[in-house]
């Protein structure tokens, strides 16, 4: 995975096992708030933590997507990366979360940009998808900032810790993303 410098001054790098202490204490200090979209910060230990960041390095080394921890002022604030590539219909889906007192900077949304920009030009792939709970404004937000169109709503989806969810579906294509990363809030 390449090293990304994003112009707020955050880099993005890959998730190492020395990561373990430091990811698993954010995604314990943040656990309220992420396990509301992410059921799987409930049940995280440190433990789940050193699999997670191996299984990631395990993704990476297949070339199958990659986890990059977003790091801010020497320290890890949150966590960006694909869920898998689909080779045969040159598909991937984004998946992203930040600390509490790291949101309303614009962290994420060049985080996102960085890997969508590597996404089509380095791998050439044709579709990137962003999955969020209907109620979920920030992620959604997000996805609509960049550019990503919501293409439907998948009705109780998504499962969370207090039920069933509807998940909405944001796509973009590799044709629409020059002029949509031209536009307003380009780079």
């Amino acid at each position: 995975m390449p090293r990304f410098l994003l112009s707020t001054g955050h880099e993005l790098r890959p998730l190492e096992e020395s990561d373990t202490d430091e990811l698993y204490a954010l995604i314990d200090a943040n656990r309220e708030r992420l396990v509301r979209w992410m059921v799987w910060a409930d049940g995280q230990t440190p433990e789940r933590t050193l699999e997670f960041i191996r299984g990631a390095r395990e993704q990476m080394a297949a070339d199958d997507g990659f986890q990059a921890a977003i790091v801010g002022d020497g320290r890890i604030v949150g966590v960006v990366g694909f869920h898998g590539v689909d080779w045969a219909n040159r598909a991937t889906s984004l998946g992203y979360w930040l600390a509490h007192g790291e949101e309303g900077r614009g962290t994420m949304t060049h985080a996102v940009r960085a890997l969508v920009d590597h996404a089509f030009g380095q791998w050439r792939l044709n579709r990137i998808e962003i999955r969020a709970d209907v109620e979920n404004v920030r992620s959604r937000a997000l996805a609509e900032r960049l550019g990503f169109r919501h293409e439907g709503t998948l009705r109780q989806a998504l499962r969370l810790i207090d039920g069933f969810h509807d998940d909405a579906v944001y796509g973009m294509l590799a044709a629409d993303w020059p002029s949509v990363a031209a536009g307003p809030g380009g780079p």
